[in-house]
């Protein structure tokens, strides 16, 4: 596993295209950036954020369900790593107060909130993913017509304050290290949940995920929900990749 640490906001060097992106995708592209790089990139009716030799780099700090054209377009001939951040922490910036810290935590597991959208994804040969565990702080202004949840303001950019760690999936084997090791024989969504210390929710996108990946198989089905199972070792659907 990588980590790094950012201890003050990152600006992008002034040769790196911005294309009206915000600063936290800004500030992640300048990280990842590399000498000789080129930075948005045409490419077969698509913007490429970063292309290499060998690679194209892609940061997505939106949902990935708006990415499958491109990903079925370019899998198929170029490596792809994808960096998507999760705002482990949140500070709220509004006019005229200090930044504040949000009581909402994400987690390395909010990853499968996107990959339901495409859950196949991990199991392209060509494409990696990089899970990257940030601190952000949320500029805000007053917003008198914001739905209720919002609290009256809107947010108008994510800024970079840490990242604090990187996860990266090479592969479906990768993204099955986060399914809980002592799950029964057969197992609900519940099962996963409880095991992983997330909500019933995410266990259930994780098992959409899982299932579609064919990590798991659906076995039956009870009064407490769908039981799953894990493939026996030389089955023909379980996924070595």
């Amino acid at each position: 596993m990588l980590t790094w640490t950012y201890h003050h906001q990152i600006d992008a060097p002034p040769h790196i295209g911005t294309l009206n992106e915000g600063s936290l995708h800004a500030a992640l592209k300048a990280h990842y950036a590399e000498p000789g790089d080129e930075f948005e990139v045409p490419l077969d009716g698509f913007v490429i954020d970063i292309r290499r030799p060998g690679l194209l780099v892609e940061i997505q700090t939106s949902s990935f369900r708006s990415m499958g054209n491109k990903f079925d377009r370019l899998l198929a001939a170029h490596r792809i790593l994808l960096v998507h951040p999760i705002a482990a922490t949140t500070y709220l910036e509004r006019p005229g107060k200090k930044p504040r810290k949000s009581p909402r935590r994400g987690s390395l597991f909010d990853i499968f909130e996107e990959l339901v959208s495409i859950p196949t994804l991990l199991d392209h040969p060509n494409l990696t993913l990089d899970v990257v565990l940030v601190s952000v702080t949320k500029v805000q202004r007053a917003e008198p017509k914001a739905r209720r949840g919002r609290g009256g303001f809107h947010t108008t950019d994510r800024k970079l304050r840490e990242i604090l760690d990187v996860r990266r999936f090479t592969g479906t084997k990768d993204l099955a290290e986060l399914l809980p090791p002592d799950l029964p024989a057969q197992f609900t969504t519940a099962d996963i949940a409880s095991g992983a210390g997330v909500s019933r929710d995410v266990g259930q996108r994780m098992a959409f995920c899982f299932r579609a990946l064919e990590v798991i198989t659906q076995v039956g089905r009870t009064k407490a929900g769908i039981t799953y199972a894990l493939p026996r070792p030389g089955d023909a659907t379980a996924r070595s990749r």
